[in-house]
């Protein structure tokens, strides 16, 4: 990850060599970075649902991962622990915005951006650069068993989780954007734990309620 100290914000060093591409990770100190105007958003829910954004800036509906390929135009997803996921078609110049907690991990939100890409735009997932930027790490995420649980057919280690496990969303979600058939010398991690750097990151599990959310956010130059 390349740091802005300008605008406070985290950028991942394979999109950053797309001269066409604009991109941004969000911390405690970039603030909301891009007005409510100025890019597109949804209400996040926690889904599958992946919405296309033609050119429309504001809140778009429910879901929880936007796609575009309209130049000028920013599409953007709130997180403060979940895992926000950056998507860029080298070849066909489309991006997607993905918010993934567990839920939205578990329901393959990363898998459905990569395949609503390829219907919309024409991608092919060969062709797709993957950022995954800062969210919690296991060493910081307990969940129950429950929860555990429901993870097996991604993490088989969990399968026979009895106790509170650590759940590692980030590689969850590397394996499900892997599986979905991104090159993974194309998916990069910024290995950047949100609970644990307070200094940099909102954390819902550290700071509950009144956890701020971080804005991140990609478009095509116009």
């Amino acid at each position: 990850m390349i740091f802005d100290p300008i605008r406070k914000l985290f950028q991942d060093e394979l999109l950053a060599q797309f001269e066409w591409l604009e991109h941004g990770f969000g911390t405690r100190a970039a603030g909301p970075w891009l007005g409510e105007a100025e890019h597109a958003a949804l209400d996040q829910i926690h889904s599958d649902i992946v919405v296309k954004a033609e050119g429309t800036r504001g809140r778009l509906g429910s879901g929880d991962a936007l796609v575009t390929d309209a130049a000028g135009l920013m599409v953007g997803v709130r997180t403060a622990d979940c895992v926000p996921i950056l998507l860029a078609d080298s070849r066909r110049r489309a991006v997607a915005a993905v918010h993934a907690g567990w839920r939205g991990t578990l329901a393959r939100i990363a898998a459905r951006a990569v395949d609503a890409m390829g219907r919309e735009f024409g991608t092919r997932p060969l062709d797709l650069v993957a950022a995954i930027g800062p969210a919690i790490g296991p060493c910081c995420y307990e969940v129950g068993p429950d929860v555990a649980g429901k993870f097996a057919a991604l993490a088989p280690e969990l399968a026979a989780c009895r106790g509170p496990a650590h759940l590692d969303l980030v590689e969850i979600n590397r394996k499900i954007l892997a599986e979905a058939g991104v090159p993974e010398a194309r998916i990069r991690a910024a290995g950047l734990c949100t609970s644990c750097r307070a200094e940099d990151f909102y954390s819902y599990r550290r700071e509950g309620e009144r956890a701020g959310r971080m804005l991140t956010a990609i478009g095509v130059r116009p």
